[in-house]
């Protein structure tokens, strides 16, 4: 899932998602094109990764829910791990033959098959007893942390759509300075500086009540080695988006630092939704 969601950042920041025309699921309408520019290669390679993707999720869905139906959440995860992989792949298709248009509507799909890695995510660390290795049993988590965690993880998810529509609306480089616009300008003047400062204020926002929220842990959770460990390595994963999301703009837009950039947030999106099945299970102790 992880080479999904970078291969589906990669087409979109090459402008790959024409390599194949408007032909799903040939490419110029044939199984195998005659010319294989770079593009084509992007896009081709991206949809055999997405195939590859559905059929091992099936597999890994089918042996989860044989082995692990005991488990609470194990069928509610199977069930949005393959249910989101649809949608997306779907939504691929429809962007591709032209049933899906406008920036804002594109900027929705890294949005959906995130929510299937997430799920992924969460199942994988349940099938590997990762709860069980900390001693998640035992967790006794107060209202404060629970505000918290859900708020950010909500509040991320459109910090995320932000960053997917500065991606579609072609407005990575509408400034050029960080962590202000233009050299001697903070406002925006244009739509694309718009969406490129919106994007940035929103991670502001994230930032900032991710070091409230740590404070908080430190303070009262600090024996807590699932919740002390969890959320420093989320607040590295967003210093780190921070820093290559700034060097986005330093470099123009390096691919590699571009994807790097997109992985961070993913991986931070993935364990968020890992405490908020904790909280779940603390929850349902609690009744």
């Amino acid at each position: 899932m992880i080479f999904v969601q970078i291969g589906g950042s990669l087409v979109t920041k090459t402008g790959s998602a024409e390599g194949c025309g408007d032909s799903w699921p040939l490419c110029h309408g044939q199984l195998f094109p005659k010319d294989w520019p770079l593009d084509t290669i992007i896009e081709i390679a991206h949809r055999g990764v997405s195939g590859l993707a559905i059929i091992f999720l099936i597999l890994f869905g089918v042996m989860a829910w044989r082995q692990m139906s005991h488990v609470r959440e194990t069928k509610f995860l199977v069930y949005v791990s393959l249910s989101f992989i649809l949608i997306q792949s779907l939504v691929g298709a429809a962007a591709v033959v032209g049933l899906w248009h406008g920036d804002f509507v594109l900027a929705a799909h890294f949005g959906i098959s995130l929510i299937c890695f997430a799920a992924v995510f969460v199942l994988t660390l349940l099938v590997f007893h990762v709860d069980q290795k900390f001693d998640t049993k035992d967790l006794i988590i107060k209202q404060t942390l629970r505000n918290h965690t859900i708020g950010i993880t909500i509040f991320i998810y459109f910090v995320i759509y932000s960053g997917a529509l500065v991606r579609h609306a072609d407005a990575s480089l509408a400034c050029t300075s960080w962590p202000h616009c233009m050299p001697n300008q903070i406002i925006p003047t244009n739509f694309y500086q718009w969406v490129q400062m919106g994007h940035r204020f929103l991670v502001l926002i994230l930032f900032v009540w991710m070091v409230i929220a740590l404070i908080h842990v430190y303070k009262h959770y600090s024996n807590y080695r699932v919740i002390k460990n969890g959320w420093t390595i989320m607040f590295v994963l967003l210093l780190l988006q921070v820093l290559t999301g700034a060097l986005t703009i330093f470099t123009y837009v390096n691919i590699f630092i571009a994807l790097f950039h997109a992985l961070f947030i993913t991986l931070l999106f993935g364990m968020l939704c890992y405490y908020i099945l904790l909280l779940s299970r603390n929850e349902y102790r609690e009744k």
